[in-house]
C-alpha cells in the first residue's frame, strides 16, 4: 500500500511517542569477543574514519567493499533501539567495523513526530557529524524526549492548525531541540535551516516506506545482513552470532 507525504506526517504528529515493536529487546550483551573476526593488517585503512551516505539515504561507516555488510534500520525514539545501541555500537564499531570485514549502515524508520524533528536533525549536516549525534540522540533519549511528552492541548491545538510543511519545525521547537543541538554545534540558523528543507522529510518518508515495504519490517529496530532479513533478532545478543557466522 502506497502512503501518501501527507497521510504519513499526520499519523506521524498525531502519534506522539509510540513504542518501538511488538518484541522487547534484551539490552544485556554478551562480553565482547573477537572470535571468528580477522585482525586488520599493520598499516591497513582507518576504517573507523572511512563515512559515507549512501544512495538508498543511509549513513554507512566502514569498509563499502567489506564481506558483510550491517544495515539497521531504527528510530531515534524507541527505547529498545536505544537498548541495542548502547549494548552493540563500540563493540559492531571496534571489533568489527575495524578490522575491514564489517560495514555498518544506519537507516531511519521513523515512527512519530520528536522522530521526524529528531532524525532531520541528525541527518541535516550529512555524513561526518552524523555518526556523532545519532550516539548522543540516543544516550540522552529520555531527556530530549521528555518535553513531547509533556505537550498541553493548546500546543498540539497549535500544531494542527499550522501548514503541513510547517509542523515538523514547531514541533522541534515546541520540544527543545533547538537547545539540544545547540549544545552539539548546530546554531539556531542552522537549526532553522534543516528545518524547513522539505526534502529531507521526504527521505525519511522514502526510508520508512524501504523498511515496511522492501523489508517489510514491522518494529524496530530491524537488521538486514548482506541483503537478508534477520527474522527474530531485536538485541545485540541475537544479532552477534549472525555477524560471526556471515564472517566464516
Amino acid at each position: 500500500m502506497t502512503i501518501s507525504r501527507s497521510t504519513m506526517l499526520g499519523l506521524a504528529l498525531s502519534l506522539t511517542l509510540t513504542a518501538c515493536g511488538d518484541k522487547p529487546a534484551d539490552p544485556a550483551a554478551p562480553a565482547a569477543t573477537t572470535a571468528g573476526v580477522p585482525a586488520a593488517p599493520a598499516g591497513a585503512t582507518d576504517w573507523l574514519s572511512v563515512i559515507a551516505a549512501t544512495p538508498e539515504g543511509g549513513f554507512r561507516l566502514g569498509n563499502p567493499d567489506a564481506k558483510v555488510k550491517l544495515l539497521e534500520f531504527a528510530s531515534l525514539t524507541c527505547p529498545h533501539c536505544g537498548d541495542f545501541h548502547a549494548a552493540a555500537f563500540e563493540t559492531i564499531k571496534t571489533k568489527y567495523v575495524a578490522s575491514g570485514n564489517v560495514s555498518y549502515e544506519f537507516r531511519n524508520f521513523v515512527l512519530n513526530g520528536p522522530d521526524y524533528a529528531a532524525s532531520i536533525l541528525a541527518r541535516c549536516q550529512g555524513a561526518e557529524p552524523f555518526f556523532g549525534l545519532l550516539d548522543s540522540f540516543y544516550k540522552d533519549q529520555a531527556s530530549w524526549t521528555e518535553p513531547f511528552g509533556k505537550m498541553s492541548p493548546a500546543d498540539s491545538a497549535r500544531l494542527s492548525a499550522l501548514p503541513e510543511d510547517k509542523q515538523i519545525a514547531a514541533l522541534a521547537e515546541i520540544g527543545k531541540l533547538d537547545g539540544y543541538v545547540r549544545t552539539r554545534g548546530m546554531p539556531r540558523a542552522k537549526f532553522d535551516q534543516c528545518l524547513a528543507d522539505k526534502g529531507a522529510l521526504d527521505k525519511l518518508i522514502e526510508l520508512r516506506k524501504q523498511a515496511t515495504d522492501t523489508y517489510k519490517l514491522t518494529g524496530t529496530p530491524g537488521f538486514i545482513i548482506n541483503g537478508v532479513v534477520q527474522e527474530a533478532v531485536y538485541d545485540w545478543k541475537g544479532l552477534e552470532p549472525k555477524l560471526q557466522a556471515a564472517l566464516q
